[in-house]
């Protein structure tokens, strides 16, 4: 029977047992590791509704308050989780460590010495959307972005969407619209989740990434892990308006802030990506997880 020293819980519904298996057993040492914050997205994304939205992110909160005071570290996704959760307020700096979620290249991958560049303009261009789809994170506007420049780009545009739907009438409306356009919009996934090394071939296979997410309390303080995966393999993007978002961008040259809610000029679009010179110094090294895991070993060293 296994006994470990520390126990490592990521998701917030292990909570309740991980408390009851500290208080079993002496000398027993839990870290929760925050990936997101749980509560305000159940109160703000409108997966639920009603009193059940509001029963379960008073009751998840509650849980996570009780398991902060008495875990032996908490690891947080996000630095600004440190002011947005109010449980952290009273603990400990020490305890509390901000491991961002840059990419970790899986064993054998070797990433690009070069960016990835734009194709000929005779030559369709690639966009990919990848990660949750949900109306939030901006799935309309990478569609509506590809429709304009299907006849802004000389050689047209095609859009994957690649990721998991956990919203059946979304997921329907979003099936219609592939069937309707075959020839330039592809959808992986959708009702099934994908396996993460599906995701990072379309990566290499893409021309350009996109972070078309709506303005919402959810996103708006947090950088996407896809944004991370995107820059570790030189993939130009175009995201929505973000000051965390544009400080790597502006970085790196990585692509280019686009405000969505506005109708895109196509042919301005096109001129803009066919001038930039994009990750200019190279892939760029700070967006992987080699510094972060550094971070992690300490936190572990310090319990056992």
């Amino acid at each position: 029977m296994l006994q470990p020293d520390v126990v490592i819980v990521h998701a917030p519904e292990l909570l309740p047992l991980t408390l009851l298996w500290q208080r079993r057993g002496s000398g027993r040492k839990f870290i929760y590791d925050i990936r997101e914050n749980y509560a305000l997205n159940i109160s703000t994304q409108r997966v639920y509704q009603g009193f059940t939205r509001r029963w379960l992110a008073a009751g998840l909160r509650w849980v996570e308050s009780v398991a902060a005071r008495r875990a032996a570290g908490l690891i947080l996704a996000e630095a600004s989780y440190a002011n947005e959760l109010p449980y952290l307020t009273a603990l400990p700096a020490s305890r509390v460590v901000v491991l961002e979620n840059k990419y970790h290249p899986p064993s054998g991958e070797s990433l690009p010495a070069q960016p990835q560049a734009l194709p000929p303009a005779s030559q369709p261009l690639r966009l990919l959307y990848s990660g949750t789809i949900s109306e939030i994170n901006g799935v309309w506007e990478a569609i509506a972005l590809t429709e304009q420049l299907r006849t802004a780009w000389p050689g047209g545009a095609q859009l994957t969407i690649i990721g998991f739907c956990q919203q059946p009438a979304l997921l329907a409306e979003l099936e219609q619209k592939v069937a309707q356009n075959p020839s330039w919009l592809n959808l992986i996934g959708g009702a099934e989740l994908v396996p993460h090394s599906y995701i990072i071939e379309l990566i290499k296979q893409s021309h350009v990434g996109l972070l078309p997410y709506r303005p919402h309390p959810s996103t708006e303080r947090c950088r996407p892990t896809k944004l991370f995966e995107y820059l570790a393999h030189g993939l130009p993007v175009i995201t929505s308006p973000n000051a965390l978002w544009q400080e790597l961008l502006e970085k790196h040259h990585a692509g280019l802030a686009l405000d969505f809610a506005q109708p895109v000029d196509g042919p301005a679009l096109v001129a803009q990506l066919q001038r930039c010179v994009f990750y200019p110094a190279g892939v760029p090294t700070d967006v992987l997880w080699a510094e972060e895991g550094k971070k992690l070993w300490l936190l572990l060293d310090s319990l056992v």
